[in-house]
C-alpha cells in the first residue's frame, strides 16, 4: 500500500473518532471551507454539517465505533463502519428515550483532494488532510 493511501486511511480514521467523540477542534481543524455532506439535512458546509451532527446526536449518550473494515486505492478511502450509542437524553425521530442501545452501520466512500480537502462519495464529505485550520 502506497504512503498516500495510508495517509489516506489515517485521515478518515481521524475524521470518524472526531465525529464519534463530538471533538469539534478536530472536526474544524480537518474540514475544508468547502465541505458538503449531501446526506444530512439543512445547509452545506462546514457550520451546516456541525448543527445538523449536533442534532442528530442530542437523543443519544454513550457513542462508539468500530471501523470494520477499510480500503484505500489512489484517492479514495472506503469505510465500513458500525457505530452505537444510547437513547437516553431526548426524543429522537417521535419516540421517547428508551434508555436502549441502537446500533447501525454504514459504508462511506471519502476521496481525498490535494493536500487540503477530501470528499466521500456517499455523503461528499470534504475533509482537510494536512491538519491546518481551513
Amino acid at each position: 500500500m502506497s504512503s498516500h493511501a495510508v495517509e489516506n486511511k489515517a485521515l478518515v480514521h481521524r475524521f470518524l473518532a472526531a465525529e464519534f467523540e463530538w471533538d469539534l477542534e478536530t472536526l474544524k481543524e480537518i474540514l475544508a471551507p468547502d465541505f458538503v455532506d449531501h446526506s444530512l439535512p439543512g445547509e452545506p458546509g462546514p457550520d451546516g454539517y456541525l448543527r445538523a451532527m449536533a442534532d442528530g446526536r442530542a437523543p443519544f449518550s454513550a457513542f462508539h465505533h468500530t471501523i470494520e473494515d477499510q480500503v484505500a486505492e489512489g484517492d479514495r478511502v472506503v469505510t465500513r463502519v458500525r457505530g452505537r450509542a444510547i437513547h437516553d437524553r431526548r426524543e429522537a425521530m417521535g419516540v421517547a428515550p428508551t434508555g436502549e442501545e441502537y446500533e447501525a452501520s454504514g459504508i462511506i466512500i471519502d476521496r481525498v483532494v490535494g493536500a487540503r480537502s477530501s470528499s466521500s462519495g456517499g455523503v461528499e464529505r470534504r475533509l482537510n488532510p494536512d491538519g491546518a485550520a481551513p
